[in-house]
């Protein structure tokens, strides 16, 4: 009931008979009307405080809501625009509806660039670089049809930047042809693919084509070969490199082979193809018609370039080279048999005592394999201890008596027989078996002249290759030490060759073994190129004169004439002086009319075994000096 109508007939109620409104009466019908109602007005007080007090709490609520949608969208915007790669987002209409930072620093663009609304075209107008050609949509790629939509849902694009960056874009295309892109600098990495690329086809030190590469090269210059064009490779390798790395260290060496190669690559000159395929070998390959006119030309270049000193810092190293030469077509019309063949030619070349070049012949390929086989054995050879020493006596022409033996090697194969040295002692050397070689004869001559009268020296020769490949000191100290042999009784013969190698190096070796009290003698004498410097440069106890100056001294005055100041030079020199290769009583007896210290040759004694050593030394003095009588085995 409304309140003006409750209360006019409060009023009604309150007329007296005579017209009048009692005002007692109508107080007392509000208060009552009041007292009805008053529990209704409690609960609906009671209801408009808990509403206020929910509506208090859903405005909290609205206002917490409302701070932690701005708190998730400032994080949003963080996380965006910290993100390492560039994002962007366009519409089904190709208009930018979102994007981050690293996009607009990815493609130098500003904030007024990247608005809301900005169209792809407009953006790619603004770009400092271009889109790589080979990553550019068709002219309908703007237009996401469902057919394109299913089939390339994921596209990549790339743009190269005009300070050098590539920027990679990473397409999603949605099914409404609204797309998601993410966006990376890739320059790095493709830099270092680039680079890995390279390293897979070239040598790191030299940047040359390496053998992967040039194979490569080969295999398209043979398919491409016209009828009357020939090919030839060359199959390089530096004579005995090894031991310039071992005597002067990896970091030396490969500085004397950035020489080299940039040397051989001015040789070759631009119109060939040079390779390294190895650590001293290279290749090159050379096409034209004037064959194998043209290459012997490139390799006498070659040859004549590389035999000049080599320098590293105060040093000069001197180097020579073989190589081996195989011509298509025919040597061969593929990559694997021309370089088979050019290879079979560089091991005769070094066969053959290196410094040279071979072309491939076709008997070669059944010698090198024999070659190969001889090898195996070799290696078997080492392993089972199949050598023996023979010992050919030095004898004192001054005492007549035999005074020392040099110690000699000889293989005893199982199925080949007797295998002379000059067929295994080279290629012991190019393997590199001849340091346990050297070792197992330096502690078998020990041993067995450990058994021998106290004044009986041994002799025993040491390869270049011991030198610069072992610790040939350790080596002799502990060969002495096993056989309890004093070392004045150890007379170790090297060659020139040894001092070629590394005069440097190989001084300090000598000096100290010389300090032991080891005799030190120069072998082959007059044979090389600078003996006389040599002699200077060392004070040897002994110089063996190489037989070859033997042969015509009793004929040939000239050679009379060289033998005679030979001996001089020694006794001026304080250096004993032997002759080797006397091989008749008429060499003998001008050689003692000289007063040469030594003589040692067939003549006095072929090499014998070990057993027969007790026999030569138990023959009287023999004042004529006759041949001695062979032994009885």
């Amino acid at each position: 009931m409304k309140a003006e109508a409750l209360f006019w007939r409060q009023c009604t109620e309150a007329v007296t008979a005579d017209g009048s409104i009692d005002a007692q009466r109508l107080m007392d019908l509000v208060i009552a009307t009041y007292r009805v109602h008053e529990s209704d007005y409690d609960e609906i007080e009671r209801s408009a405080e808990t509403l206020l007090r929910e509506n208090h709490a859903l405005t909290g609520n609205i206002s917490a809501l409302s701070q932690a949608f701005d708190g998730q969208k400032k994080l949003f915007e963080i996380i965006l625009n910290n993100l390492p790669l560039g994002l962007s987002v366009f519409d089904s209409d190709q208009r930018l509806t979102l994007s981050n930072t690293r996009f607009r620093q990815l493609f130098d663009l500003t904030d007024e660039d990247v608005i809301a609304g900005a169209t792809i075209a407009d953006l790619t107008a603004k770009m400092r670089g271009t889109e790589s050609a080979s990553t550019k949509p068709g002219r309908r790629a703007g237009r996401h049809s469902s057919a394109t939509v299913r089939s390339s849902s994921l596209r990549r694009r790339e743009w190269l930047m005009d300070d050098g960056r590539i920027i990679q874009s990473m397409v999603t295309i949605l099914s409404d042809g609204s797309n998601i892109s993410i966006h990376a600098d890739i320059t790095e990495d493709r830099r270092a693919a680039e680079r890995i690329t390279y390293l897979a086809h070239h040598d790191p030190l030299t940047g040359l084509p390496n053998r992967i590469h040039f194979r490569e090269q080969v295999d398209a210059t043979l398919t491409e070969r016209r009828p009357d064009q020939q090919i030839a490779l060359v199959h390089l390798n530096l004579d005995r490199f090894k031991s310039i790395n071992n005597t002067m260290g990896v970091s030396a060496g490969d500085k004397i082979l950035l020489q080299v190669a940039e040397r051989i690559r001015a040789s070759a000159g631009s119109e060939n193809t040079l390779a390294r395929l190895g650590s001293d070998e290279f290749a090159i390959l050379q096409t034209g018609k004037q064959q194998p006119r043209n290459v012997t030309a490139l390799a006498e270049r070659i040859r004549r370039e590389l035999s000049k000193p080599f320098l590293h810092g105060e040093k000069q190293v001197e180097l020579s080279v073989s190589m081996g030469i195989a011509i298509a077509p025919e040597d061969g019309e593929e990559t694997d048999i021309l370089l088979k063949n050019a290879g079979v030619a560089l091991s005769h070349a070094k066969a053959d005592g290196r410094k040279r070049e071979r072309f491939f012949a076709s008997e070669m390929e059944a010698q090198i394999q024999l070659r190969h086989a001889l090898e195996a054995d070799l290696r078997a050879a080492v392993e089972n201890e199949e050598f023996e020493l023979h010992y050919q006596p030095l004898y004192d022409l001054v005492q007549r008596r035999i005074c020392g033996f040099e110690a000699l090697i000889r293989w005893n194969h199982p199925a080949r027989g007797r295998v002379p040295p000059m067929d295994f002692i080279p290629l012991a050397e190019e393997v590199g078996l001849v340091v346990d070689i050297g070792r197992w004869v330096l502690h078998r001559a020990c041993n067995d002249a450990a058994q021998w009268p106290e004044g009986i020296k041994i002799a025993v020769n040491v390869s270049a290759i011991q030198f610069s490949s072992s610790d040939l000191t350790q080596d002799v100290s502990e060969a002495l030490a096993a056989a309890a042999l004093s070392p004045s009784r150890l007379e170790l013969e090297i060659t020139e060759s040894v001092l070629m190698e590394n005069l440097s190096d190989v001084l300090p070796i000598l000096h100290a073994l010389k300090e032991r009290g080891i005799r030190i003698s120069m072998d082959d004498f007059g044979t090389g190129f600078s003996s006389l410097s040599y002699l200077s440069s060392f004070p040897f106890d002994k110089i063996k004169i190489d037989k070859s100056f033997v042969n015509d001294i009793v004929d040939n005055k000239e050679a009379h004439a060289i033998m005679h100041a030979i001996i001089l030079l020694g006794d001026a020199l304080g250096m004993r002086v032997t002759v080797e290769g006397v091989e008749t009583a008429a060499q003998l007896a001008l050689l003692e009319c000289e007063e040469c210290d030594e003589i040692q040759g067939y003549h006095i004694s072929p090499p014998r075994p070990a057993r027969d050593v007790p026999h030569l030394l138990s023959l009287p003095p023999n004042g004529g000096v006759t041949h001695l009588p062979e032994a009885k085995h």
